[in-house]
């Protein structure tokens, strides 16, 4: 794993979800935001720092990555 990122697996993962396609739905999602705001995104993959300014409840240190 990236330090930068979370991959959907990751993501899966930390949010507890029961498949690998709702986690790639949610990143879809927080990247089209991002790229809307002027950021170049990563396919697959979304920043931790986003992750978390999303997910604020869930801290870094609860990964289950």
């Amino acid at each position: 794993m990236s330090e930068h990122f979370y991959s959907s697996k990751d993501v899966q993962d930390i949010l507890g979800l029961g498949s690998i396609r709702a986690a790639q739905l949610r990143i879809q999602f927080m990247n089209e935001e991002l790229k809307a705001k002027g950021f170049w995104i990563e396919r697959g993959k979304i920043p931790i720092s986003f992750f978390h300014e999303k997910y604020p409840y869930i801290q870094q240190s609860e990964r289950g990555a």
